[in-house]
């Protein structure tokens, strides 16, 4: 079943079908992918950035190093130079499967300032226009943030509502925004995420799934067969908790790929079970300073990324 035809259910048929994990994305029926996406084999990708002191590097300077660490593709920022992205694109060979919204941090869709709002569904139009123009299919997004000032029911009314404002472009870009889950005290539980994804009622609107940022309050197999076909993309991301528990919630992140308490074989078992394939792309949390940048992005991040995808 096509999630298309999912969403034509009515909710009792929705609630029970969310939790099977039997769903299989639309994306694996497509007859262009390569055979190796079909056959459940991820491809490297790399978030912009996190790259080691970009400003060292050019742009082109970073896809040429990314591209011979072994990487397939980049995740840029929205509102980057989009001739300087592209320029880089066709020089490298370097495929651009998602953006990252750029606005919103600093202007997010639940705020309350009604100006706050418009400045993040501009910074969301952007994004989607930059996909449109690399080719990307999906865009990440931060649909708000709860605070002391801003409550959660708040938050989830008004990202809805400021959303379903770019849902028509998104559409008809053939743009998915996709939802990711950071420390935003929000949408903290993966049935949640499926009644949040769900009410939008397109197949546009999917979920961008953050392997790291998950284990500081759950597991991400549990997320991703909840999940199921609503992932549109994931990052790759470690976590340690006994380090988050010795010396600080954000310590957690500084440990080197499967040093962490990622269950990394049952992730990708999970995966697979979903149907998932495209990009698995990476965030890196943590670098050793002494490590050089182009043996640390090939032999700490992209071959032990290839190390997982082949578990």
């Amino acid at each position: 079943m096509k999630r298309r035809d999912f969403m034509r259910l009515g909710a009792a048929g929705m609630a029970g079908a969310s939790l099977t994990g039997s769903l299989s994305p639309s994306r694996q029926e497509n007859p262009t992918e390569p055979a190796r996406q079909q056959q459940g084999s991820l491809k490297k990708g790399y978030m912009i950035q996190t790259f080691p002191d970009r400003d060292s590097y050019t742009l082109l300077e970073q896809f040429r190093m990314l591209r011979d660490a072994g990487f397939e593709g980049v995740e840029p920022l929205s509102g980057f130079d989009r001739s300087e992205v592209l320029e880089a694109k066709e020089a490298t060979g370097l495929e651009i499967p998602s953006v990252c919204v750029s606005t919103h941090w600093t202007s997010p869709l639940s705020s309350p300032d009604p100006a706050v709002r418009k400045a993040g569904l501009d910074g969301l139009e952007t994004a989607l226009y930059d996909a449109h123009e690399y080719g990307a299919s999906t865009i990440l997004l931060v649909p708000g943030v709860v605070n002391s000032e801003v409550s959660y029911d708040d938050v989830y009314r008004r990202s809805q509502l400021e959303i379903r404002k770019m849902v028509p472009l998104a559409e008809e870009l053939g743009v998915t925004i996709a939802i990711e889950n950071v420390w935003n005290h929000f949408l903290l539980s993966p049935m949640e995420a499926v009644q949040y994804v769900d009410e939008f009622r397109t197949p546009q609107v999917g979920w961008y799934f953050d392997i790291g940022n998950i284990l500081n309050y759950g597991w991400p197999q549990q997320w991703i067969r909840i999940l199921g076909e609503r992932i549109a993309m994931i990052h790759i991301k470690e976590f340690s908790r006994s380090k988050r528990d010795d010396e600080g919630l954000w310590a957690g992140f500084r440990v080197d790929l499967m040093e962490g308490d990622n269950e990394w074989e049952e992730i990708m078992q999970a995966l697979r079970d979903v149907g998932y394939s495209g990009y698995g792309i990476v965030e890196p949390a943590y670098r050793d300073p002494e490590t050089p940048h182009d043996e640390w992005l090939r032999n700490y991040i992209a071959g032990r990324m290839d190390q997982i995808f082949s578990l």
